[in-house]
């Protein structure tokens, strides 16, 4: 757990940031690595984020020997809790020959195997700024007690194979574990930052391996539903990408993708058709307007059309549409998708669009390109 020097007062019940993997594993490095010189239990261990706070993360054991020492802390997410929230970070260092910190992971912590990561294939799924966290945190260590000596530092995550199933890892081509992240050191309330890092990691993952098409879903029944519609993709070529519709495209026609498939719901993807691109139930409301003006443009009645007016959920305008048999409603609702998609990216690519129902049925389809 971590104490945040300098927190708000309890009366203003501000959201309470917590801390990443990254901030953790340096944490630990530095209590195991100053357990080993002193020789001596260490309950606490302060450290400098890369935001240049310093933050006091307690250690919940600490153990060494005159060659090695371990260290442990509790990964606090805050009030924005993710799949590490409460994960047992641990760091183990021991005295090596020659001088410099090695660094590695062990059990629970990833090990790369696709490029496209900021880790090359083959090293522990670690990434670039925990890694500088955790040398300098164990280099500072070292000047201070004028020690000429080489460290390795293995971090490890007892439960990080299963916490990983939770998270997109397996789609990155990271195996066996977690990986160690965080570019600022804190977890900010509800933000959005992992999220949208990993859907850019997944992106760059399938462009390193060839493909030209991805499908982005916004959850794992889209998704089944995409991989079943084109089956000869390989599985780096579909990703989850939640409510960042605008965001993911954008990172599409960054990466030189040629076509992308959009499958959805009807919620999600009514807000989509009107050029919301960020889709999430707080971020902007069903405009029930629109959908009642698609209706009428798709055959609805004047009358139909105002009772989509007063509609409680964008998943009922569909099942009135099934049921008075406008189908032709879906289609020009997708083709404004599409059309909002090629506005927010500047055209250059195909996008087409599946909105499919709760059961997982086809509700309607369309696709158009833009140079």
């Amino acid at each position: 757990m971590a104490m945040d020097k300098g927190a708000d007062t309890k009366d203003s019940k501000p959201l309470r940031h917590g801390y990443t993997t990254g901030s953790c594993a340096a944490a630990t490095a530095k209590a195991a690595v100053i357990a080993l010189i002193e020789q001596q239990l260490q309950t606490e261990s302060t450290i400098r984020l890369p935001i240049g706070q310093d933050v006091t993360f307690s250690m919940v054991r600490c153990e060494f020997t005159a060659e090695r020492a371990e260290a442990e802390t509790i990964k606090d997410g805050g009030d924005d809790p993710d799949a590490t929230h409460g994960a047992r970070i641990i760091a183990e260092v021991q005295w090596r020959d020659g001088e410099g910190i090695e660094l590695d992971g062990g059990i629970g912590v990833g090990r790369v195997t696709k490029p496209g990561l900021p880790v090359p294939v083959g090293e522990a799924a670690i990434n670039p700024v925990p890694r500088k966290m955790i040398r300098e945190s164990v280099e500072s260590v070292l000047d201070e007690y004028d020690i000429h000596r080489g460290v390795r530092v293995v971090i490890s995550v007892p439960d990080g194979e299963e916490i990983a199933k939770k998270t997109l890892n397996g789609r990155l081509g990271i195996v066996g574990g977690i990986s160690i992240l965080g570019t600022r050191g804190i977890v900010v309330p509800f933000s959005t930052a992992a999220y949208k890092a990993s859907v850019a990691q997944a992106i760059r993952v399938a462009v390193k391996c060839g493909c030209k098409h991805i499908v982005l879903s916004t959850g794992g029944r889209t998704e089944k539903y995409g991989i079943d519609m084109y089956p000869d993709l390989p599985e780096e070529a579909f990703v989850e990408m939640g409510d960042f519709i605008g965001f993911a495209l954008t990172q599409c026609k960054k990466q030189g993708i040629e076509k992308v498939t959009l499958v959805g719901m009807m919620g999600k993807f009514s807000k989509v058709a009107q050029g919301v691109m960020m889709v999430h139930s707080k971020s902007a409301p069903v405009d029930f307007g629109f959908l009642a003006r698609v209706a009428e443009e798709a055959g609805a009645t004047q009358a139909q059309a105002a009772t989509i007016l007063d509609a409680n959920t964008a998943a009922m305008v569909g099942d009135l549409m099934l049921e008075w048999g406008h189908s032709a409603f879906f289609e020009r609702l997708c083709a404004y998708c599409c059309e909002g998609g090629l506005k927010e990216v500047q055209g250059g690519m195909e996008i087409e669009t599946v909105i499919i129902s709760m059961k997982g049925s086809l509700l309607g389809q369309a696709s158009k390109s833009e140079e």
